[in-house]
């Protein structure tokens, strides 16, 4: 019988983390989910949307993207309606169904500023054991 290694847990800690950088893009702007485990300096586009998937509701989870500019699969009806009404730059496609559509990322990838990013620093350094977790608050 083969055997599969365990299913990876992730902590309260990193979970929070990934919801304190899904919280901080302003209004049509957006992350991938690689661009939020950069940030961190920790994990990958794949931990990044598995923690995302345990969001509460009031997250804006529409904020965070695949790599190529595509809402999370099976979320592109709840999605859609919040690029709309924020003003979400999106890409023409020649598919008629308006729930085949990819987010401009060029246009829409949010900057963090420098205070943004040293804070997302210091969250990862806390979640890679290099910081005191009171040096850095969701």
């Amino acid at each position: 019988m083969e055997s599969f290694p365990p299913r990876q847990v992730f902590s309260v800690a990193y979970v929070a983390a990934v919801f304190a950088v899904v919280r901080s893009p302003p209004p049509a702007t957006v992350l991938t989910y690689g661009d939020v485990a950069e940030l961190l300096e920790n994990g990958g586009a794949r931990q990044v949307g598995r923690a995302r998937s345990m969001s509460t509701p009031g997250t804006p989870g529409w904020r965070v993207l695949r790599a190529g500019g595509r809402p999370p699969r099976g979320l592109e009806l709840r999605a859609r309606p919040h690029y709309d009404a924020e003003g979400t730059p999106l890409l023409p496609t020649a598919d008629p169904d308006p729930m085949v559509y990819r987010v401009d990322l060029r246009s829409a990838r949010w900057s963090p500023s420098s205070v943004d990013q040293l804070r997302f620093a210091r969250l990862g350094a806390v979640l890679r054991g290099e910081a005191d977790p009171t040096d850095a608050q969701p």
